[in-house]
């Protein structure tokens, strides 16, 4: 009976160490994979819970985007703009159908070395900007402190050390729904200090605020990244068109276009910042996570920013 119970024991400890092998940490602003000075080079795939399929498309395509040297995607627990992807539970706690494919793709990118941008809050658009699902029509701070405090306690509870988390997109929850995103990121700190928590809105971060990513102003102190990398106006009318619940355009890119993308993430990458690349391509229902080709009406994708990624900035 001993030696069964020892068996177990061993077992359940090689389980449990299975993951967490890779850790995304931070210091000063600088930002690390395992304990090495790491610049993440990523992408914007932020509705792969969609269903099944997506995250496995996903899956399928990470040895793919490493080989160009991407070591970073985002991926959001409420989805973005035409998903419909609602993580939550009225109260707060993440439904388990969304945990399955989120650790899903968490335990693939960490069996490849990559990080993954945890995504809580997205409020915009056609989803919980106009409050078209009920089940967050009276979500108060409360709600939205639960969601991500549940999110980290359920990180650290799986050992998942290759993640950092944006708790609301671009501060739309704040500026739609008045929410203290301040206080989201202060309450997740305060629960599980050892996950690292961003800051996406257009100010300064708070002092718990352990990044500043995307929307978020640059600072001396902490690391930044621009998590949502596009050419100029490229989400306005050459992508979205008033009234239609899709996205025009996708993967899609003028010269112009490609020329701008190209300079906005070789001035951040220069200048030592995060870029991940964000596209119709990848954010479309339902996303394309092949990468596609040159962005021409005829070869649409992303495979022409990715060449340049790997001739330019992939770690050798």
């Amino acid at each position: 009976m001993k030696k069964k119970i020892t068996l177990v024991f061993t077992c359940l400890l090689l389980v449990c160490s299975a993951f967490g092998q890779n850790t995304f940490s931070i210091k000063g602003n600088k930002t690390y994979i395992n304990n090495e000075e790491t610049q993440l080079i990523g992408l914007r795939c932020s509705n792969a819970l969609l269903n099944d399929k997506s995250t496995n498309d996903l899956i399928s395509n990470l040895d793919i985007y490493k080989e160009y040297g991407i070591n970073s995607i985002s991926v959001f627990f409420m989805g973005s703009r035409y998903s419909d992807i609602y993580g939550y539970e009225p109260d707060g706690k993440i439904k388990e159908v969304y945990k399955k494919r989120m650790s899903k793709i968490i335990e693939a990118c960490d069996k490849r070395g990559m990080i993954v941008l945890v995504g809580v809050l997205y409020w915009g658009g056609a989803v919980q900007g106009k409050l078209e699902n009920p089940d967050y029509d009276n979500w108060g701070q409360k709600e939205v402190n639960a969601a991500i405090v549940n999110t980290v306690k359920w990180l650290k509870e799986n050992n998942y050390k290759n993640v950092f988390v944006d708790p609301d997109n671009e501060g739309m929850a704040e500026r739609t729904k008045k929410f203290n995103v301040d206080e989201m990121i202060c309450e997740a700190k305060k629960a599980v200090p050892e996950i690292f928590v961003a800051y996406n809105n257009q100010s300064y971060p708070p002092p718990c605020a352990d990044l500043s990513i995307h929307f978020g102003w640059k600072t001396q102190n902490l690391p930044y990244i621009e998590t949502e990398g596009t050419p100029n106006e490229y989400w306005l009318e050459y992508s979205k068109e008033k009234g239609l619940k899709q996205y025009i355009n996708v993967g899609i890119y003028t010269e112009g276009k490609k020329e701008r993308q190209i300079k906005r993430t070789q001035n951040l990458l220069d200048k030592g910042y995060g870029y991940f690349f964000a596209s119709t391509w990848l954010q479309n229902v339902p996303p394309n996570f092949h990468i596609g080709g040159d962005g021409s009406p005829c070869n649409p994708g992303m495979k022409w920013w990715l060449e340049f990624i790997k001739e330019n900035y992939k770690e050798k």
